[in-house]
């Protein structure tokens, strides 16, 4: 077992094209094609979780976190950040980190905080921009059916719970073969004119690789005319925080107490109450204050994140209600998450659990 094969299994799950701009996911030390001897899956990678994986023969960390986030100028074990990376070199420990690739994913962080507070009918709380991709291409008539098999097959044409979509229009095609060419139809310097199907179908950006592929692995002609656009469309299906339901509506001192209990939370920061019940729920992992807007917009009763400053719980403005866990406590199932899902995807190989508390917050 690589570490290129767990990244690819991991990718499934959390494709780094859907990680923010400003992040730094993939793998951060080490060689993909190092040969793995066992798994430790952390929220965060700092010295004692390297220590964790060193005593427990795992030359793969798996981080929720990435230990470097903005670019190293100098490595010389002055902060922590640098200590890490020159214990998990020296000892031949590669580390990747997933963050907002698993934050966008509709099975990540947040569906995760969904589920530990049993909310339903959960969706995206902000949709992603640019993940849909659209591809058109021309094939000859007797062709085009055969070609759209091997796109849908390639991961093309998934539109919500619906597969297989396209849109193909017939008309007429025409080239002229040069002198160097090989070609299906025609001949060589005579214009040819041929029934072809214009064929759009939408794929995520994430399996383009894989889609044009396909394209040009099975299309029938020697060189293939395709165009590949940017869809601008919001997808309802990828993106940053959830919002779902309770079943029963609750008293919001009862939830909140609830909230605490079930999130491990030390405390619970929050906005005024306005004394009406908690239905709707909008959670955002991490920090998530640059969402407030949208759980208001949502209609959410209260919004669970972490990281709100002072002047942000002001933003509730009587709408709902902010409630401000912590970072810690709102992303601390991730790794349970993940090992879950190894687990399940890489069975009968050593997936560990950090026992390590990573979280730098302490209260008194």
């Amino acid at each position: 077992m690589t570490i290129k094969k767990v990244t690819q299994v991991l990718e499934e799950l959390a494709p780094l094209s859907h990680a923010e701009d400003f992040d730094n996911v993939g793998l951060l030390v080490g060689d993909e094609l190092m040969e793995i001897s066992g798994i430790l899956v952390t929220l965060d990678t700092i010295e004692s979780v390297v220590d964790e994986a060193i005593a427990n023969q795992c030359n793969l960390i798996v981080s929720f976190h990435p230990i470097v986030f903005s670019g190293l100028k100098k490595i010389t074990g002055k902060n922590y950040v640098e200590r890490t990376v020159i214990k998990a070199i020296e000892n031949k420990i590669a580390i990747y980190a997933i963050h907002t690739a698993l934050d966008n994913s509709p099975k990540g962080v947040n569906a995760k905080i969904c589920e530990v507070l049993g909310l339903s009918k959960t969706r995206i709380l902000i949709p992603k921009k640019d993940t849909i991709r659209k591809l058109t291409t021309y094939v000859p008539v007797d062709d085009a059916d055969f070609l759209k098999e091997k796109l849908f097959a390639a991961g093309a044409g998934h539109i919500g719970n619906y597969s297989n979509c396209s849109f193909t229009v017939d008309g007429v095609g025409s080239y002229k073969a040069g002198e160097n060419t090989n070609p299906t139809k025609g001949e060589k310097g005579v214009t040819h004119y041929e029934k072809e199907s214009l064929v759009s179908i939408t794929y995520l950006k994430a399996d383009e690789k894989g889609v044009i592929n396909a394209l040009k692995t099975h299309h029938p002609y020697e060189e293939v005319a395709y165009e590949v656009f940017s869809i601008e469309n919001h997808n309802p299906y990828i993106g940053m925080g959830m919002i779902g339901e309770l079943a029963t509506p609750m008293p919001e001192k009862e939830f909140l107490s609830t909230l605490k209990t079930k999130m491990n939370a030390a405390v619970v920061r929050h906005s005024e109450l306005r004394n009406k019940p908690i239905k709707k729920v909008a959670v955002l992992g991490g920090s998530g204050a640059f969402a407030i807007g949208a759980a208001k917009a949502a209609g959410a009763d209260i919004f669970v994140t972490a990281d709100v400053k002072y002047h942000q719980f002001y933003e509730a403005e009587g709408q709902m209600v902010i409630a401000d866990i912590g970072h810690f406590e709102t992303e601390q199932f991730t790794k349970n998450l993940l090992v879950d899902y190894l687990t399940k995807k890489i069975p009968n190989f050593a997936i560990r659990l950090s026992e390590s508390i990573t979280n730098p917050i302490k209260y008194f």
